[in-house]
Formats: structure tokens, sequence, C-alpha cells
């Protein structure tokens, strides 16, 4: 059977914590700035752990994960 691909785009997404969860970026940080809250900015640099419905999902885009 051949080598399974990975979703490249999920790999650039996506890293694996030792407890084999999924952690991710939050969104909403890009632009639009200004009228945002220092405090909301502040805690949307900080990476997030994937939802239980979507670790599922994520695990099959990332097989080798």
């Amino acid at each position: 059977m051949p080598k399974m691909k990975t979703r490249r785009a999920a790999a650039k997404r996506f890293t694996v914590t030792g407890s084999g969860k999924f952690r991710r970026n939050k969104a909403f940080k890009s632009h639009i700035l200004e009228k945002k809250a220092p405090k909301r900015k502040r805690n949307l640099r900080k990476a997030a752990l994937a939802s239980k419905a979507d670790t599922n999902r994520v695990s099959r885009m990332l097989p080798y994960a």
C-alpha cells in the first residue's frame, strides 16, 4: 500500500502536543486591530487546543502526526 499524503495546509496550522492533542493558533489577529482591546489582542497570541469535535478530522488530515 502506498504512503498516505499529509494535507499540507493542516500541517502548517496544527502541531501535536506530547499527549497527542492538536495545538492551533487563534483567528482574528491579522487585520483591523485598532478597535480591538490590547487584552483581547494579547490573548489572541496564545495557542489553543483543537476541540474534541475537530480532533478526529485533524488527525485524518495528518496521518503521521
